[in-house]
């Protein structure tokens, strides 16, 4: 991983012009893996604790396991807070609670375009050095056939100057897909949601991506949370999300959102960055035994400073009987999408 430029005052500047004091929000997220059979030697890790920056703070963050266990935490090499935890004895099922509270600033609006100069500033040989891994295709945002077809059919191309085709880009990508929960599944490549011309909000990111990166500005994915405001966002209440940030002069990282058609701004809670979702799932472990796993998860995203905080529950109640032990030891994975 190569570093990333330092910001520049100018970026600094755009960030702490705050129209008014940050929005607080509180978020539960539950998850629950139950296997079909008892296994052992569990090992996790969730990263699920909101960044740190100029944008946002995370004032809290408490993670509680069931069965218990000890957690510990360390740093990625994309600057992402990570736990990590193993369960060693016998298990029918592993549960994972999270509470946190999040500070997010409001901005102050972007420019309306950049100059002309904006384009050589990104083709500059250092700069393509620098964000070499923002620039490169990537495990799941890669160019395919039907990609560079969709590139074609929209006209995507170095026109506009950049804030402005990446604002045109945004709108065209969802305007291209329906979104459809449950339509591609975690490991699902950008063809299945390109062929039908629908996805989640990981397919529209990895999309997007894709796209960016064709005209040579550096873009990465995002995964967080997105306070819905009204029945205007097409993405799902109840879940995680995902969008993508891409590096301009002047501004630096700005947010995209193609599921909703959005520049992220306070409602978009920042957790993890990376190239694609391969870096950044919310849970990603392995277990020993024999047994088939069902994921169960449940999001809750509030303000504080408003009623209703949520008491209810976030996992579904289900009837759960401890199964039987494993005739034999397999390594399985499980990640959350």
């Amino acid at each position: 991983m190569k570093g990333v430029p330092s910001e520049t005052p100018m970026q600094w500047q755009r960030r702490q012009t705050a129209t008014s004091a940050p929005v607080h929000y509180r978020i539960q997220h539950h998850t629950r893996f139950r296997y079909s059979r008892a296994v052992t030697e569990g090992f996790m890790e969730v990263r699920m604790q909101p960044i740190s920056d100029e944008q946002q703070q995370c004032h809290s963050f408490k993670l509680v396991v069931e069965p218990q266990a000890r957690v510990m935490t360390y740093e990625d090499f994309m600057g992402n807070r990570v736990h990590h935890f193993n369960t060693p004895g016998r298990h029918d099922q592993l549960l994972m609670k999270t509470d946190t509270v999040v500070a997010c600033h409001r901005h102050a609006p972007l420019p309306s375009t950049l100059t002309s100069k904006s384009w050589d500033t990104l083709a500059a040989a250092n700069l393509a050095l620098t964000f070499w891994d923002y620039l490169s295709p990537s495990h799941f945002a890669r160019p395919t056939q039907r990609l560079l077809a969709m590139a074609q059919e929209i006209g995507l191309e170095r026109r506009m100057d950049p804030l402005t085709l990446l604002r045109w880009l945004n709108t065209a990508v969802y305007e291209y897909f329906d979104y459809v929960p449950q339509s591609t599944q975690v490991d699902s490549p950008i063809d299945e949601a390109l062929g039908r011309r629908e996805g989640v909000c990981q397919d529209f990111a990895h999309i997007m991506i894709a796209l960016v990166r064709q005209v040579k500005i550096p873009c990465r994915y995002v995964s967080g949370y997105l306070f819905h405001r009204d029945d205007k966002d097409r993405s799902l209440e109840d879940a995680s999300h995902a969008w993508v940030e891409a590096w301009l002069p002047e501004l630096g990282w700005i947010g995209f959102d193609p599921t909703n058609n959005l520049i992220a701004e306070e409602r978009h809670i920042r957790v993890a960055v990376g190239r694609d979702y391969a870096d950044v799932p919310p849970t990603r472990g392995v277990f020993r035994g024999d047994a088939e796993s069902e994921l169960d998860v449940g999001v809750w995203v509030d303000r504080t400073d408003e009623p209703a905080a949520h008491t209810g529950q976030i996992l579904e109640a289900v009837e759960w009987h401890a199964p039987n032990p494993p005739d034999d030891q397999h390594q399985q994975q499980q990640q959350q999408q």
